[in-house]
Formats: structure tokens, sequence, C-alpha cells
């Protein structure tokens, strides 16, 4: 059943795809193309934190999976993939954690939230240190960001920001099965955790329904457009721009 249904999701998203790209014209074909590093970056560094993270917890799970590691052929997800490219939100391929395993530091849904949380950190990690390699660029490269090859590194650092911050807002929505929902749940009551895991599946419904319905873009674009410009305007202001 689940085989049928991803087939079916994936026959989905092949259709939009097509219709997306049949639409498009010179210029968004370009920002296409340039989105792709980003996209690669933001998942392959995200799901790289998660298992980072579950390591250093003492769950050695993502290493005997070969999630350990920085190529994004471990990490991406084809769906997650394509709607992150042509929606601006999506994720990777889940990384499997044994919460068993963790180290009596934590409780085991201590451990879980910050194992979910790991991923959008590093998406954001990664949004401030390109702002200021952006910022760097148009403060002393002026010159050369204004040829067509510095032009092309730009705007792919700038749409790796986009990406990064897109994927971290997305992921921190407190719905299953989104990392927001293991870091809520760390801070519910006895009965607050009972009453979500009982209605899951309801919650997985309602994912669903924002995420086909586009209601998702509504929730994630202003936060992104506002930590977007917060990011690069004080990025400016730190190289006195």
């Amino acid at each position: 059943m689940f085989y049928t249904d991803k087939r079916f999701l994936y026959l989905m998203l092949i259709v939009v795809a097509l219709v997306s790209l049949m639409g498009m014209n010179q210029l968004e074909w370009l920002a296409l193309i340039l989105t792709i590093p980003g996209v690669l970056i933001a998942i392959t560094f995200h799901e790289f934190a998660h298992a980072f993270a579950a390591t250093k917890l003492g769950d050695d799970t993502p290493i005997s999976q070969g999630r350990l590691n920085l190529n994004p052929f471990s990490h991406i997800d084809p769906i997650g993939f394509m709607l992150l490219l042509f929606v601006g939100f999506g994720w990777g391929k889940p990384v499997a954690i044994n919460p068993r395993n963790f180290n009596r530091k934590y409780s085991q849904t201590a451990g879980e939230a910050i194992v979910a949380a790991a991923g959008p950190i590093m998406n954001f990690v990664l949004a401030i240190v390109l702002t200021l390699i952006y910022c760097a660029l148009y403060k002393f490269a002026y010159s050369f960001i204004s040829s067509e090859i510095g032009g092309t590194i730009f705007a792919m650092i700038q749409y790796t920001i986009v990406m990064n911050l897109g994927l971290g807002i997305f992921n921190l929505i407190p719905l299953p099965p989104l990392d927001g929902s293991k870091i809520l749940v760390n801070f519910l009551s006895y009965n607050g955790k009972q009453w979500l895991y009982e209605h899951e599946q309801i919650f997985y419904i309602i994912f669903l329904v924002i995420w086909i319905t586009g209601f998702a873009g509504h929730i994630i674009s202003p936060i992104l457009n506002f930590m977007y410009g917060g990011l690069i305007h004080i990025g400016l202001m730190l190289f006195g721009l």
C-alpha cells in the first residue's frame, strides 16, 4: 500500500514539475538551475546534523546506515527535493535513530528533541554564515560579482540562504512528521504527550492538507521574508553598508 501511494506521489510530482517547467521562461529556467546547489546543500547539511546529534548522544544507528556524511545521495528524498526546488519547502530522507541507545544524560524525549532541533539549527547557522559571505563579497569584491561568473556565484549564495531558511522554518512546524513535533513533545506534560500520540494520525492529515493546499507557503513565506531581510540588513550593517 505504501509503495503504491509513494508511486502515486512521484507521478503527481513529475506532472507538477513538467507543467512548471513548460511554463518557464529563460530567466525562470536560470533561477531553477541556480537553486539546485542550494537545495542540495540545505538538505544534506540538515540530515547530516540529525545524524551527528544522534551519534553524539550515543546512538550508532546513523553510522550503521551510512548517514553520518555529507554525500547528498545519502540524504536526498526525491519528493522532498522536488518540493524544495519548485515550492520552496520540503525535506530530506529521514535519519533513522534508536532513542534507547542514547546516553543517560538526557531522557529519550529530550534526546529526540535535540536530534530533531539539530537539523533546523544547522540550516539557520548555514544561512548566517552564507549571509556574511554574501555581504563580504558585496563589500570587498563588487567588481567580481559584477562579472558573469561572479554574478552567478553571488546569485547561488543568495538562493542557498533562502533554501536553508525555508527548510529550517518548514521543519519547525509542530506537526508530524516534521522536526517541530518532536521538539514540542519534549515540553509537554505526560498527559499532553499521550494525547498527542493518540491523535497523531489526525495531525498527519492536517500536515497533508496544509501541504497539498499550499497553505504551508502562507505560513512560511512571511517568516522567511522577515528572516532573510533581517539577516541581510544585519550583515550589511556589520560591513558598514
